[in-house]
């Protein structure tokens, strides 16, 4: 009777284990970072414990064989080896899924965009951006006088910007028609449906030193631009900075990072 209520300990101890295990699997992927550490220190905790009760207190006595056993006592004792067999095959079975959910909770969880957007931005709450080259697939004034094309690689990560900074878009122009295209392209590919995006946060000037003013007045905490002078001017003014470029510029300072694409820089690709 005590060896069955010892067993029965023990399967509840193991019962137990796995749904703690299986809970703080689920709870680990609303948690932040800074929570990893604890929940892991528990987990081994209870893997720890759990593992020290399943053990064998002992040595395990070997009962010996009895001679001219009877026909009868043989069968009983077939019955039991074949109760004790059919016991071992389900505690292996819930220990390879006790253990399949531990190296589950173990492995490493894949950051979400939003995540790498927030960390790369270093929590920085303003975001100005020039669209040549960098939200449009034009290059050009000249080019946006004729269409505007948003480049459809950009825009979740134009999205996931701007539901945790004020964005702020802008580019030089030569005429009103010019205006109208970019607005109408933005639109048309969903910019300004996030809520976090309006119109008037699309500014517009017919030069280039017109929009580092904009972002000298705005002072925001990241700077994007393809212009590897105004770069570098505003890089006394601008605490970051992202310079979209095939090559790197050759005056540069350290606080602008470089990056073919501003979706590259957040390994969206």
């Amino acid at each position: 009777m005590g060896d069955y209520s010892k067993d029965d300990f023990l399967q509840l101890i193991k019962r137990f284990g796995a749904f703690l295990t299986v809970k703080i699997s689920n709870l680990f992927h609303t948690l932040d970072s800074r929570s990893v550490g604890a929940i892991a220190g528990l987990a081994f905790a209870i893997v720890f414990t759990w593992r020290v009760w399943r053990s064998p207190s002992g040595p395990q006595r070997r009962i010996p064989k009895r001679q001219g056993a009877t026909s009868s006592s043989s069968g009983v004792s077939n019955h039991s080896s074949a109760n004790v067999a059919t016991s071992g095959v389900i505690s292996s079975s819930e220990d390879s899924n006790a253990q399949n959910v531990i190296d589950e909770f173990f492995q490493p969880v894949k950051p979400t965009l939003g995540q790498i957007v927030r960390q790369r931005l270093s929590e920085g709450r303003k975001v100005t951006c020039r669209l040549l080259g960098v939200i449009l697939e034009e290059t050009s004034p000249e080019e946006l006088q004729q269409k505007a094309t948003v480049r459809s690689s950009v825009l979740e990560v134009l999205l996931e910007i701007t539901k945790i900074c004020d964005l702020y878009l802008m580019e030089r122009v030569l005429d009103d028609e010019s205006e109208q295209k970019v607005l109408l392209a933005l639109e048309n590919a969903g910019v300004f449906t996030s809520g976090g995006l309006v119109k008037d946060k699309v500014l517009f000037c017919s030069t280039e030193n017109g929009r580092t003013s904009f972002v000298r007045q705005l002072e925001p905490d990241w700077h994007i631009d393809t212009n590897p002078e105004i770069t570098f001017q505003l890089a006394r003014f601008i605490k970051y900075q992202l310079h979209v470029s095939p090559s790197k510029p050759e005056r540069t300072a350290i606080n602008v990072f470089n990056s073919t694409t501003v979706e590259q820089f957040f390994g969206s690709v």
